[in-house]
Order: C-alpha cells, then structure tokens, then sequence
C-alpha cells in the first residue's frame, strides 16, 4: 500500500541552504530579504509593487482597512469558500454579503452577485477557486453597472468612483486569463504562501495591485507598512540604520509583517515555480486521462483563453450524496490516500449560523459540496502515485454502486 499525503510541501536543500544563510545573517525580522522577495513577486506578476505579510488573510483584511471599509459597510463574497474570505470583512465591523454559486458552478452566480449589490457595498471579494481565476469582465460590468449606487466615503474610495474589486487569490498565484496573471486584473490582489500552497513560506501571504487604477504606489505600499508594523513610522531595519532609532506610531496598527527567513525560503520557492506549475500541469493532464473514463465529473484547469495555477483537484461523483461521499473519503484513506473536501458552504459553520445565515438559502453551493472531493496534488506526486490514486477511486467507486 502506498501512502499518499493531500499536500506537502515541496522543500530542497536549495531552501534549507537559503533560510540557513537568513539565521546566520544576523538579520531575521523584516529586512532585506523581505524586500527582495517583495520586489521578485512584483516582477513575477508583471505589477509596480508587491507586499509582503504573514498571511494572505492579513493581505484581505488590510486591504479592506486601507480602503477605509468599516462598520455600516457591506462587502460582497462567494458563499463557497474557506472561511478568511468572508471572516475579514467581520475583523473590519462590515457586513458580510453571501451570494450562492451558478448551478453546477464553484463560483459566484454573476446575476445574483449583481443582484446583492446596494449603496451600501463598498468592495466584492472574488474567490479564485483551485487556482482559476473568476469571470473579471463580469465582475467589472457589474460593478460599472452599479456605479450609480456607489457612495465614496474617503479619499481612496473616490480614486476608484465605484466597488473595489478583492481578489481572494490564495491558489491563484501564476493563473492566467486572456493573456494577463492573477493580480493583473482584479484591483487589489492576495496571494497565500501557506505550507499547502504552490508555493510556500510555511506561513506568509502578499497583496498586488494594478498598475493602472490611479493609485499612488508609494502611498499604498506605505499604508501596509504602517497597518502590519504597529503604525510605526520605520520598521526595525530602518531603526537599525546609524543613529536613526526615533520612530512616530501614526496610529494603533497591526503586527502582520513577514520575516526574512520566510521571504529567504520563497525566494528560493519562487526561483523553482515555473518548474513546479509545468510539474502540476503534467500531473492533471495525467488524472484527467485516468478519472475521465470513470464518469467523474473534473474542474478545468485550462481552456481557451485561460490556464489555472493547478492548485487543486476538484471532482464531483454525480448522484450521490454527503454519506456516499464521506463514505470513498473513508475508503481512500484506507488505502494510505488522503483527500480533503472544498469546500463546506460557510453558511453551514456554526461561526456563520450565528451571524444569521442559513444554507438553504445557497442551494448551488451545497449541490457543489454534497459530492465533491479533492484528491491529492502536488509536485511530489510521481506518475504512479497518480495511477494508483485513479485505480482505488475505481474501486472505491464500484463498491459503492454494489452496495
């Protein structure tokens, strides 16, 4: 029997050497290698500037800060989703909007998106699902559409004149559509390096944004410093320079920064990542070569006008239901393969309950979850774990129907 982990990491001695360099250094906090690894993530997605922090989370819920999102706001989000998502726009005191998946679909219905909308909404926070981006021309003409209702509270909200749009990109980094990255078109996008991630700093996140939205670069890129560092007016590395130790606090901030032995490793796992997207690219054509056959249902990955970052692999077993699905979870397992689940409509956690939502009322997003399961994908996945990975769902799948 082999044994099939969902999502470890993919580390070399490349990054051991790297992070070993950054704790002789003498330099462990945000420092220099935080900066570069800043400056090789901006340069990778083709924007002015990147930012750095310990997670993507941090990158959502400072965005939402910086474009001034509080209380008697709404922001608008997918119902099918892990739970960062919708959790910022509560860290922030808005209200949280839900809009249910199209049927069949694992994102947003764009007509209900467009129906959710209210002079109250100040951002949508879009799901980039498995590391494929959502329908932006969609989102952009409904958000041009609503332009009417969109009421400016500050500054920056009247740079834009209409909805933020929020990338929730976590899986997306290194997607494509119609010949732009993941964080080309959104107006504001985050990326996750968490240890399941394609690429991973153990914990860590970054935020881009378009070049071309009349923003301030330095403006921004100073507002992340300020809100991830306390408020403080230099961070430690700039403290540290001769004699230059006085700092202002602008006001009470947050401690969200990222080090430099985790911007030592991603600068090692980003040198590596279009190795590994060619590697997870091999490794889906191969299942869907294999599942195909079995009448499973697959995510796409890759169509006409748009290639995914390969993240997950998303299936769906048409006709049966939670129990049945759980039950080939069981049955995998126990053939030494880990699967996970994405995702649980958050309106079906207690956390969402509480705040009165209630799953009945996203139908679609339940359908997605009631048969969906996530088989193993990664870059140390060799092609025979691939095949037999396929071969016990084949089995798993014929058990079922016995029964």
């Amino acid at each position: 029997m082999r044994l099939i982990s969902f999502s470890p990491p993919d580390v070399t001695d490349k990054e051991v050497i790297e992070v070993s360099k950054a704790l002789k250094s003498g330099w462990i906090t945000t420092g220099p290698r935080t900066k570069e690894f800043e400056q090789k993530i901006a340069e990778y997605v083709g924007v002015n500037k990147a930012v750095c922090l310990n997670s993507a989370t941090s990158a959502l819920e400072l965005t939402l800060r910086i474009l001034g999102v509080s209380s008697g706001d709404e922001v608008i989000t997918s119902s099918y989703t892990y739970t960062a998502s919708a959790s910022v726009i509560d860290h922030v005191g808005a209200k949280i909007v839900f809009v249910d998946t199209a049927p069949d679909s694992y994102e947003m219905d764009y007509n209900k998106l467009a129906d959710a909308v209210t002079e109250k909404t100040k951002a949508i926070i879009s799901v980039d699902i498995a590391g494929r981006m959502c329908d932006y021309e969609r989102i952009f003409k409904i958000v041009e559409k609503k332009k009417n209702l969109f009421q400016a509270d500050n500054k920056i909200q009247k740079i834009f004149g209409r909805i933020t749009v929020v990338a929730d990109a976590a899986h997306a980094l290194g997607a494509e559509q119609k010949g732009k990255k993941a964080g080309q078109i959104a107006d504001f996008t985050t990326f996750s390096f968490h240890a399941v991630k394609n690429i991973t700093t153990a914990e860590g996140g970054a935020v881009v944004w378009k070049n071309d939205i009349g923003l301030d670069d330095e403006w921004v890129y100073k507002q992340f410093m300020l809100y991830s560092l306390h408020g403080q007016s230099k961070d430690a590395f700039a403290k540290s320079q001769k004699g230059a130790w006085e700092y202002d606090i602008i006001y009470p901030a947050y401690k969200y920064n990222m080090t430099d032995i985790l911007a030592s490793f991603g600068l090692v796992q980003l040198s590596r990542y279009p190795e590994l997207l060619k590697r997870r690219r091999q490794l889906i054509q191969l299942y869907n070569e294999r599942i195909l056959p079995l009448g499973v249902e697959i995510f796409e990955h890759s169509g006409k006008d748009f290639t995914s970052s390969g993240h997950l692999y998303l299936i769906r077993i048409p006709g049966i239901d939670v129990e049945q699905r759980n039950q080939i979870i069981v049955k995998l397992a126990e053939e030494g393969i880990a699967t996970n689940v994405h995702y649980k409509p958050l309106p079906m956690f207690t956390a969402y309950k509480e705040l009165g939502f209630c799953i009945e009322d996203y139908p679609n997003a339940y359908a997605q979850y009631r048969n969906e399961i996530t088989l193993p994908l990664h870059t140390l996945l060799c092609d025979e774990d691939v095949v037999y990975v396929c071969s016990k769902l084949e089995k798993a799948l014929e058990s079922l129907t016995c029964r």
